[in-house]
């Protein structure tokens, strides 16, 4: 991760779209996944926000091992507003810390994963967030936030963008069905804790997100594009790119995710995206050739690389819910296109 000067303005510039930050003041924040494109972006603004602000929060990492840790935080994890926690979805919790918010980011969140590892990807959401929900539990966490996808959804025949109450169909028993029945299945476990033993659980669904924070692992289209103008090539498409998404920067994501924390209804799905991002697959990639000065050539997908494919060819979300919180996005397709690739190649 490059720690650039744009990048820490970035951060900056987002915490006057959170409703209520400084609630969060000399708060104990556990992040699982934590090394993840949304988890670390996440951790960035909360330690950005303690240098710009008297916030005062102590936040925890959880990640996998201490070398994913200090790959992606480097010295970050010399700072003494920072705790690392060894954090495996698929172990049983061994740490014991009265959190006062909890951020569930970890997940197996790379197409070719939901094929390949698709036991891995429904266990890793629903053993991970229902250790997580019994730990709220036993120690008074104040909140938890689980961040879904808006993958749940399903294939829908119109073309409007997805509401929240808006579920189309899904092949359960489909290649890559592990992620989003997982994601399902997840959510109505939060509103299960909820009921039962009033558990105060957050639901966000972010659309596509995109940003300098994405793994080197990230098979996700974007993540794909961005890091092949920055290792010098082409974009490689394997399809002709029509489908219309709903693209976020990741800061934008981040500070997204901490309104709904501080201000959304308990058990209440927010959808994440940005209205000035609604754009194909094929004009995203086309924007990062612009701003790097490669080129978009289009080849035939693999027999595998067709499996994990996303079938839904518009996968737009309404975010009115997220708006009426007083959240608003920071930056438009262009903007966060432009500064992920300026970040990523420290222009």
């Amino acid at each position: 991760m490059n720690y650039t000067d744009l990048y820490y303005s970035d951060l900056t510039a987002v915490q006057k779209c959170i409703p209520n930050l400084s609630e969060l003041k000399n708060s104990k924040i556990f992040i699982t996944g934590a090394t993840g494109l949304i988890g670390s972006c996440i951790v960035d603004f909360l330690l950005n926000l303690n240098d710009t602000t008297d916030a005062k929060n102590v936040i925890y990492i959880g990640s996998l091992s201490t070398d994913d840790a200090e790959g992606r935080f480097g010295k970050v994890l010399e700072r003494e507003d920072i705790k690392y926690i060894e954090y495996n979805a698929l172990k049983e919790i061994t740490f014991d810390i009265a959190f006062d918010y909890i951020i569930h980011a970890a997940s197996l969140a790379s197409p070719e994963l939901y094929v390949t590892k698709p036991v891995e990807t429904m266990l890793c959401n629903l053993m991970g967030l229902q250790k997580l929900l019994e730990y709220c539990c036993k120690k008074g966490v104040k909140r938890i936030l689980y961040i879904s996808s808006s993958e749940v959804y399903g294939k829908k025949e119109n073309n409007e963008p997805y509401k929240i109450d808006e579920y189309g169909y899904l092949d359960i028993l489909g290649n890559r069905a592990s992620y989003p029945s997982a994601k399902r299945a997840s959510e109505t476990l939060c509103a299960s804790y909820a009921s039962e033993y009033g558990i105060d659980v957050m639901i966000v669904r972010p659309g596509h997100i995109y940003g300098p924070t994405a793994t080197p692992g990230d098979k996700r289209a974007s993540s794909q594009f961005f890091r092949d103008v920055i290792g010098g090539s082409d974009i490689i498409m394997k399809s002709a790119g029509s489908q219309l998404r709903s693209y976020c920067y990741v800061v934008d994501c981040a500070s997204a995710i901490l309104t709904v924390m501080l201000n959304g209804k308990v058990c209440f799905p927010y959808n994440i995206a940005n209205t000035d991002s609604n754009i194909t697959i094929r004009e995203l990639a086309e924007t990062i050739s612009r701003c790097s000065g490669k080129k978009v050539v289009f080849e035939n997908p693999s027999d595998s690389e067709k499996k994990a494919f996303n079938m839904m060819d518009n996968s737009c979300l309404d975010s009115t819910e997220l708006y009426n919180l007083g959240w608003k996005g920071e930056f438009d397709s262009e903007s966060g296109i432009s500064h992920t690739y300026q970040i990523m190649n420290c222009i």
